[in-house]
């Protein structure tokens, strides 16, 4: 697997949640990430194909109450969830190595 984008793994964290159409998971993203992921129309189907494609995401069906007009929805797949599960471990191994880190001694520096 390729290194995921970070709108990528919100698309993921997102939809494991819960099912969600399009319009609702770039909100969700907004709302998750306190405005710091930048998500537009354009990139956020353009990854969500990629992530279909490669099997992390697959359309669900709609709520059966819900207005048609909605659109698609959308959820992780198993294989997506793995890909969460690996990329938390990956970065809670960086922050330990970042905590690790000592601050350098600043004397004898001019």
């Amino acid at each position: 697997m390729p290194d995921m984008s970070t709108l990528d793994i919100y698309i993921l964290l997102v939809l494991g949640d819960g099912r969600a159409h399009g319009y609702a998971a770039m909100q969700a993203i907004r709302d998750r990430s306190a405005g710091a992921v930048r998500v537009s129309t354009g990139s956020f189907y353009r990854r969500l194909s990629v992530l279909m494609r490669d099997g992390l995401v697959e359309e669900a069906p709609a709520p059966r109450d819900d207005d048609p007009r909605r659109g698609a929805y959308y959820r992780i797949t198993a294989a997506g969830r793995q890909v969460v599960a690996r990329e938390r471990d990956r970065l809670a191994s960086l922050v330990a190595a970042l905590d690790g880190l000592r601050p350098a001694s600043r004397r004898g520096r001019a």
